[in-house]
């Protein structure tokens, strides 16, 4: 295991079953483990995304728009709990929460002015959204056809991974069974009407955030990608297609050389299993493409300037593992949501990287280097290991009903926790080089009036609209639940008759029913 061996002192003898042309091989060229293309950053940097989103439509553009004055390449779209489980912001379960940890999306015009002056047909949007993720998708459309934008000419990429929601995050909705059939739909639509969209993120991220190690944030994404594509032929898709637009997104973490090695890793371990596994024959549908985001859990309310050194280090990480798309994070976000200096120090940090450091030169500089090959091949046999014993339990569907992967996470995290506690690991400021300073940085601060305002703003939408077509509309979307059909069509008819994403989720409900989380010991 990776864990085990990150310390050891590598020599050519612990490379002695290693086949440099077999495992290594050359950069765009299977098993893709120096990289998914030939010249890598050298033809053209990573897309450099800010994650961001909070309070209303309004006041997130106003931060979109500052982000790509200062040089962003890429939005990435947060948006609040109730967005993210399927209320609307007047709902009672929703009071407390509205625009706090991202954007309130209720409605198409919340959507329209979100990308208000933002051209969506020249801007790649990334929008972290799991249960809901076809109703925001279908959002997405409903406001490029306001724009005239084809949706043929939209790119960008929709989370969409609802099971690592069931293990590491919990914004669940329905049971898995029809969650994954939802999935499948956004796949065979926008292979379809949007093909240069991302139907899934498959991510790592979380299940990392949760308190996985980096072989088991390996091997639970994989388990759940392995799902996904197994759940998508069965529907009757074709790999070598839809396999194209599949997209991961992975934790970039302290321990900078094993991170590097995991995305080497996963790379060579994904395209394996797409061949393997599942007969992929086109190169597209074996690389792995990812985004990364720099590990909040690591970020620390004690001397939060610290932060700024380790995003920088676990972004470096991501760049010389190969990612296709970064997001740093603030270093005030142990605190509160960035303000806009955090933000732009966060980007320039990918920004000196890139066009300071030279490391986007070289491909995979590290490419050869004994102990970066033992810990890529320890990280690739970990994961698989782990991957079979889900095998074993019966396969991700039925680990995840057990509870077998939420503990595996859970007796990671206590372990790391044990070793924070005691002293063994190290958090500089933390438990070791601390001081009784208190942290003297600005702290963002939401307009606590937003969540009356979006309420009046929902209500004024259902006041307004056309009752008969809004029903009608949504009686649509219970007929395609119930039967076969595509949902995401119905869905878009659904936004732009006026119905909510709260309206358009209780509909589903009311087909697939909830599901409830099973206790783990």
């Amino acid at each position: 295991m990776a864990g085990e061996t990150k310390r050891y002192h590598a020599t050519p003898e612990d490379l002695a079953a290693w086949d440099g042309p077999r495992d290594l091989g050359f950069p765009g060229e299977f098993p893709y483990t120096r990289g998914i293309q030939p010249t890598m950053y050298r033809g053209r940097l990573w897309t450099m995304r800010q994650y961001a989103g909070f309070g209303t439509a309004e006041e997130s553009n106003a931060r979109y728009r500052y982000l790509l004055s200062q040089g962003v390449s890429g939005l990435s779209v947060a948006f609040d709990l109730p967005t993210q489980i399927g209320y609307d912001s007047d709902h009672a379960l929703a009071a407390g929460e509205v625009g706090k940890v991202g954007v309130a999306i209720d409605s198409l015009d919340d959507m329209a002015a979100l990308f208000d002056g933002i051209p969506l047909g020249a801007v790649s949007t990334s929008m972290t959204i799991n249960a809901t993720a076809i109703i925001l998708l279908a959002l997405y459309v409903a406001v490029a056809k306001r724009q005239g934008v084809s949706p043929r000419a939209l790119s960008g990429t929709v989370q969409n991974d609802i099971l690592k929601e069931y293990v590491a995050r919990g914004t669940y909705i329905y049971p898995p069974e029809a969650s994954l059939r939802i999935v499948t739909d956004i796949f065979a639509y926008c292979e379809r009407e949007v093909p240069q969209w991302n139907t899934i993120s498959i991510s790592g991220y979380h299940i990392r955030e949760a308190g996985s190690t980096a072989v088991q944030e390996v091997a639970f994404t994989f388990a759940n990608a392995l799902a996904y594509v197994q759940a998508a032929v069965e529907a009757g898709l074709d790999v070598n297609s839809f396999g194209q637009r599949l997209s991961f997104f992975f934790n970039a973490h302290n321990d900078f050389l094993e991170e590097v090695a995991k995305f080497r890793a996963a790379r060579r371990l994904w395209a394996r299993l797409m061949r393997d596994r599942f007969g992929a024959t086109n190169p597209r549908a074996l690389q792995l493409r990812f985004h990364t985001q720099t590990a909040g859990s690591t970020l620390t309310a004690q001397q939060p300037d610290n932060n700024i050194v380790r995003v920088a280090v676990q972004a470096m990480a991501a760049v010389l593992g190969g990612t296709q798309s970064l997001h740093t994070n603030g270093r005030d976000e142990a605190l509160a949501l960035p303000t806009e200096d955090s933000a732009r120090i966060a980007l320039r940090t990918q920004q000196i990287i890139a066009h300071e450091s030279g490391v986007a030169n070289t491909v995979d500089p590290f490419g050869g280097s004994w102990h970066i090959e033992k810990l890529t091949d320890g990280i690739e046999a970990g994961a698989l290991e782990l991957m079979s014993r889900i095998d074993a339990v019966g396969g991700t569907l039925r680990a995840i009903e057990t509870g077998y992967i939420q503990r595996q996470i859970q007796e990671s995290a206590y372990r790391a926790q044990q070793a924070i506690d005691t002293g063994a690991a190290v958090v500089v400021g933390v438990n070791r080089f601390a001081t009784d300073e208190r942290p003297t940085v600005e702290v963002f601060a939401l307009d606590p009036d937003v969540e009356r305002r979006q309420i009046e703003r929902t209500r004024a939408l259902r006041a307004g609209r056309d009752q008969t077509a809004w029903t009608s509309a949504l009686a649509a979307v219970t007929t395609a639940a119930s039967g076969r059909d595509n949902l995401v069509p119905p869905i878009i008819a659904a936004v732009e008759a006026g119905a909510t994403v709260g309206e358009i989720a209780d509909t589903m409900r009311s087909v697939f029913g909830e599901f409830r989380e099973v206790a783990v010991d």
